[in-house]
C-alpha cells in the first residue's frame, strides 16, 4: 500500500539530530552515520534512562495525523463550542453563581425621603445577605463578537439587611426582609486572549429588572417603617436591580483574575509537555464559539515562543488549514453511523501539528531508541538473538563466534513521518539497527549495521475517556550499511522479520494500544458518547460531556 510517504534512499544513513547519533567504542554507527555539524556521537544511555515513558504518549500521538510548518500560526487543536457546550455549562454556572450571590455582601445604600408632616427620613442599609435565588427560567446563548449571554426570567430573591434610620432628631434601627418576585436579569460575559495565551473575562453589559418588592420591617418602630413601606419600594428596587448588577460586576472580576494564574501547558511524562494556550482571542457567531489553541509538544524545561518556530529541518509539509468558521451544519461530515440523534455538545479537532511535534521533540530529545537482548523475544519468535540463529543470514558470524548470545540496539535516525487520510493514518518509520555479540566476558562485539523503514497504517480509536488505537504492517525495507562478518542476506531477513512481526509484534502493539491511555481532563469531567472519524489532515472528535464531583 502507498502511504504517501516514502523513506529515502537505504544505502547511507541521514544525518542525525543531536543526541541521536548512536556510536560507542567500536560501534559502526558512529562511522557509518555522520553526525550533525558540532555534535559528537552520543554513548547508549544506560538502561534507566534508555526506556523513558515518551514513547508512551508518543506511539498514542502517533495514531493521530502530523505535519508541520517551519513557522506557523495556524492552531494545533481548534475547539468548537456549540449550543450543547453552553447548556452543559448553564446548569453549572447556574449552581456557581447561586453560591456566589448567596452570601453577604456590602450595600452601603443610603436615601432619604420627605414625609408631609413628619419631616425628612434618612436611611441606611450597610450590607445585606441573600438567603435565597430561584431562577426558574434561563438560558445561555452566544453573543457574536463579544462571548455569551445569559438571560433569566421570573426569578426570585429573598434577602435580609440591617438598617439605621433618623427622623427628625429620633434615631432607630432594626432588620428588614425584602422579597422580590419577577426579577428578569441580562447580563453579557465578554470572552477574549490576554496576549499570554490565557484567556480573559469581563462584564459587556447588564441589566437587572424586578417588578414587585415585598418588605417587612422588625425591631424599633417597625410598626411605622411598615406602614411607610410602599413609598420606599421604588427606590428600594431600583437600588437592589442596580445591586444585583455589581455583584454580578464583582463575579465576573474575580473569575478574571483567577484565569491570569490559568496553567496554558501541561507535563505529559519526563520528557514532554503540551501547549495548550489560545492562539487568538475566541470567535464567537450566534451559533457557536471558534477556540484555536496552540497544541505544540514541547520539551519540559523548555519555553516554545508564540506563535509556534518548528524548526525548519523537519521534513513535512505544510499544516492543513481548519476552516476558520464552523458551518451549522458542522465543519465537516460527521460518521453516519451511529446517526447523529443531535448537535455534540463539544467538537474538537486535533491537526497534524500536534503530532509532527510530538515526534520531533521526542526523536529530538533521544527517547526513540530500545536494547533487546535474547532473552527478551518470545521463546516462539522465528528469529532468536543468537549467533546461531543469524547463520542463514549471516554465515560468517556463526564460524566466529559459535553459538552466543546477541544484542540489538534499536533506534529512530529519522523523525517518523504520519499523514492523515480519510481512510487511515498512514506513516513511514525510519529506523536502525545495529547487532553485537555478547562474549562471555560481556564484552559486545559490533557484528552489522542495518537500515529499517517500515510502512505503517493505523486507526486511532476513543472510548470513554481513553484513547487507543490499532496498526498493520504494510511495508518493510531492509539494507545492510556495514558489517564486520561479512554479508547480510538482508531479503531473507526480511522476509523473516515481516513473518515475526506479523503474528507477534503487531498483535502485542495492538493489544497494548487497545487498552490505551487516559486523556488529561479536569478532574470530575469525563467524555459521554464520543465519536472519532478522520478527516482529510486532521482528526475530529465529537462529543458531549459528563461531571460529577
Amino acid at each position: 500500500m502507498d502511504t504517501g510517504v516514502r523513506a529515502g534512499p537505504c544505502c547511507s544513513l541521514p544525518r542525525t539530530a543531536p543526541g541521536q547519533g548512536h556510536g560507542g567504542a567500536g560501534s559502526m554507527a558512529g562511522a557509518a552515520a555522520p553526525a550533525v555539524q558540532g555534535t559528537a556521537p552520543t554513548r547508549h544511555a544506560p538502561r534507566s534512562q534508555r526506556q523513558p515513558r515518551g514513547p508512551v504518549w508518543l506511539c498514542l500521538m502517533l495514531l493521530l495525523p502530523t505535519s508541520a510548518s517551519a513557522t506557523t500560526t495556524n492552531p494545533g487543536i481548534k475547539v468548537w463550542l456549540t449550543q450543547g457546550t453552553l447548556e452543559f455549562g448553564r446548569r453549572f454556572g447556574l449552581e456557581l453563581l447561586q453560591l456566589m450571590l448567596q452570601r453577604e455582601h456590602e450595600l452601603n445604600l443610603t436615601g432619604s425621603y420627605n414625609i408631609p408632616l413628619l419631616g425628612t427620613l434618612t436611611y441606611a442599609v450597610p450590607r445585606i445577605h441573600i438567603h435565597e435565588l430561584q431562577m426558574n427560567e434561563s438560558a445561555l446563548g452566544f453573543a457574536e463578537d463579544v462571548g455569551v449571554r445569559l438571560t433569566v426570567q421570573r426569578a426570585r430573591v429573598q434577602l435580609s439587611a440591617d438598617w439605621a434610620a433618623q427622623l427628625g432628631g429620633v434615631q432607630d434601627s432594626g432588620s428588614v426582609e425584602l422579597r422580590m418576585q419577577d426579577v428578569a436579569v441580562a447580563a453579557v460575559l465578554g470572552v477574549s486572549e490576554d496576549g499570554s495565551g490565557r484567556p480573559t473575562v469581563w462584564s459587556a453589559g447588564c441589566d437587572t429588572h424586578g417588578t414587585h418588592l415585598h418588605m417587612e420591617f422588625h425591631r424599633g418602630y417597625s410598626w411605622l417603617y411598615n406602614l411607610l413601606a410602599p413609598l420606599l419600594q421604588r427606590t428600594l428596587r431600583q437600588q437592589l436591580n442596580k445591586q444585583l448588577c455589581l455583584v454580578l460586576h464583582r463575579g465576573v472580576d474575580r473569575l478574571d483574575t483567577a484565569l491570569k494564574n490559568m496553567k496554558v501547558s501541561t507535563q505529559l511524562d519526563t520528557i514532554a509537555a503540551i501547549d495548550h494556550s489560545l492562539l487568538a482571542p475566541p470567535a464567537f457567531t450566534e451559533e457557536y464559539g471558534d477556540v484555536a489553541l496552540k497544541g505544540e509538544i514541547f520539551r519540559v524545561g523548555t519555553y516554545p515562543q508564540r506563535p509556534s518556530a518548528v524548526p525548519a529541518v523537519l521534513p513535512v509539509a505544510l499544516p492543513v488549514a481548519l476552516p476558520v468558521a464552523l458551518p451549522v451544519a458542522l465543519p465537516t461530515p460527521l460518521p453516519t453511523t451511529p446517526p447523529m440523534a443531535r448537535e455534540p455538545m463539544l467538537l474538537v479537532a486535533v491537526t497534524e501539528f500536534v503530532a509532527s511535534s510530538a515526534a520531533f521533540t521526542y526523536f529530538t530529545a533521544g527517547a526513540l531508541r530500545r536494547n533487546i537482548s535474547s532473552g527478551m523475544l518470545p521463546r516462539r519468535f522465528p528469529l532468536q538473538l543468537r549467533t546461531k540463529s543469524m547463520e542463514a543470514f549471516a554465515p560468517q558470524l556463526q564460524e566466529r563466534y559459535p553459538d552466543q548470545p546477541m544484542e540489538l540496539h534499536l533506534w529512530a535516525r529519522q523523525q517518523p513521518l504520519l499523514s492523515c487520510h480519510p481512510d487511515a493514518l498512514h506513516g513511514t518509520l525510519f529506523g536502525s539497527a545495529e547487532a553485537f555479540v555478547v562474549l562471555p566476558n560481556a564484552t559486545r562485539v559490533p557484528a552489522f549495521l542495518l537500515n529499517i523503514d517500515a510502512n505503517v497504517t493505523g486507526k486511532p480509536t476513543i472510548s470513554g475517556n481513553r484513547l487507543g488505537g490499532t496498526v498493520r504492517l504494510t511495508g518493510l525495507h531492509i539494507t545492510q550499511v556495514a558489517s564486520n562478518v561479512g554479508p547480510v542476506e538482508v531479503k531473507r531477513l526480511e522476509t523473516l522479520l515481516k513473518f515475526g512481526l506479523w503474528l507477534f509484534g503487531v498483535p502485542r502493539a495492538n493489544k497494548w494500544l487497545q487498552a490505551g491511555i487516559p486523556l488529561p481532563l479536569p478532574h470530575g469531567l469525563s467524555l459521554l458518547r464520543p465519536r472519532l472519524s478522520l478527516q482529510q489532515g486532521f482528526v475530529l472528535i465529537a462529543t458531549d460531556l459528563q461531571y460529577e464531583p
